[in-house]
């Protein structure tokens, strides 16, 4: 599930260096590859940490994992570590800044792992074990993992948003098929008001996370990382905006509740209040055990995103493995990264914590079985990298508010916007350029 960002820009004197170090130490030792420059794997050894911060509900699989691993590799020893995952950010960033505590292996959101990289805590990964068959991983998750042309981690789990929807009240409403734009959500709004009288057509969530796939449908974005231009406030992510905006005051949503918006769409969503809502594979367990779902998981539907007038997509999501870069134990975290990544384990993820795999060799027999996880996998189709820039969760926590303001009609669209532009601009994106 998208979670909060916070990333710094401003690396210390010392990374540059630490960088080097870990350069050197991936490229020293034999030819091996499957190694990481040991003659032989099979002699690799000493005790490494991973932290990992899926949480308590996804640890039986990964334990499972780290027995097979050590197995394996009988001369390696795995401390896995729980880390709630909005700790482990700051406290990763702590322990590296310090040089002590840090762990040789992170579960990375895929939104820390450039600001990792900017500082110089994380190992490149090109040429060693843990890339291991790279030209098997989804081209967009694998972007999430680059930094400046390097790889400083693998991806391990993926996602994306999608329409999530009723099929009983779109077809008690003569609609045969999901809407496949904004406009066309709108003129489903309609039928529903005349045929199932108290559902409403959908929800905007105010967390500004998912006002991308409106930026998106005309052409819009945050930022333009490349170019480093602020692109929020352009005429495009006006327009795209503006798309959401237009559910509301269409009536085809409401206005939104700004401090329990998602845990109240998801709870319309779930109790047949609502036919339609945007939202991530993450909702749909829940969703399945609600009185519109339960007992009946076929009646949920799962669409690509609806787009604009100009395109379709969102964002894509997930979590990163990443190698320390000052780890003392490089060999063995390469090899430790590679086989929790292995098209195998990835398989064996999914299919016990219902995620989506980042290597197309993983989308095989109880893994596309699921109708979750294929339905995914199609909206992954339209995903879009999100801009590789390092100070994500500070531009979301700003963006909140001003998407808040114009989702409540407190604000037109193209002030909300200006105002998001300027205090990025001052605060934390000052070598970008604005309009």
């Amino acid at each position: 599930m998208h979670q909060g960002i916070r990333l710094r820009r401003s690396a210390l004197p010392w990374t540059a260096a630490l960088a080097a170090l870990a350069l050197a130490a991936t490229a020293c030792g034999g030819s091996d590859s499957e190694g990481g420059g040991a003659k032989n794997p099979a002699d690799v050894s000493g005790s490494i940490t991973w932290w990992d911060t899926a949480g308590k509900a996804e640890a039986p699989v990964y334990e499972k994992l780290v027995a097979a691993f050590e197995k394996k590799y009988p001369k390696i020893d795995v401390k896995r570590v729980e880390v709630p995952f909005d700790q482990a950010q700051q406290k990763f960033k702590t322990a590296a800044r310090a040089k002590k505590g840090a762990p040789d292996v992170l579960r990375s959101e895929v939104g820390w792992t450039p600001g990792f990289a900017a500082l110089g805590y994380l190992a490149p990964l090109d040429d060693t074990p843990a890339v291991a068959g790279k030209d098997d991983y989804l081209e967009g998750p694998l972007q999430g993992a680059r930094f400046e042309g390097r790889t400083y981690a693998v991806p391990q789990v993926t996602d994306t948003l999608g329409l999530l929807y009723n099929k009983a009240i779109l077809k008690k409403a003569g609609i045969s098929e999901p809407p496949k734009t904004w406009k066309e959500i709108e003129a489903a709004a309609k039928k529903l008001k005349a045929k199932t009288p108290g559902v409403t057509a959908t929800y905007v969530n105010p967390d500004s996370y998912y006002s991308w796939p409106f930026l998106y449908g005309e052409g819009g974005d945050m930022v333009d990382a490349a170019a480093k231009k602020i692109t929020v406030n352009s005429p495009a992510s006006v327009k795209g905006i503006e798309a959401a905006t237009s559910l509301i005051d269409s009536g085809a949503a409401k206005r939104p509740d700004t401090t329990e918006g998602y845990n109240n769409m998801q709870a319309q969503m779930g109790s047949g209040k609502l036919a339609m809502i945007v939202d991530g594979p993450w909702a749909t367990a829940g969703l399945l055990k609600s009185p519109a779902f339960k007992g009946k998981p076929e009646n949920l539907g799962i669409a690509p995103i609806p787009g604009g007038s100009k395109t379709a997509g969102a964002p894509t999501g997930g979590h990163n493995l990443a190698v320390y870069a000052a780890s003392e134990k490089l060999d063995a975290s390469y090899l430790f990264v590679k086989f929790m990544n292995s098209a195998d384990s990835q398989a064996k993820a999914a299919v016990a914590n219902s995620t989506l795999p980042t290597r197309e060799s993983a989308y095989r027999g109880e893994v596309t079985a699921d109708p979750v996880r294929a339905a995914f996998r199609k909206a992954l189709e339209s995903a879009k990298p999100r801009p590789q820039i390092t100070v994500s969760g500070e531009l979301f926590a700003s963006f909140n508010q001003n998407y808040a303001k114009i989702l409540t009609g407190s604000s037109s669209v193209q002030d909300g916007l200006d105002a998001t532009a300027k205090e990025w601009k001052s605060s934390y994106l000052k070598d970008f350029s604005t309009r």
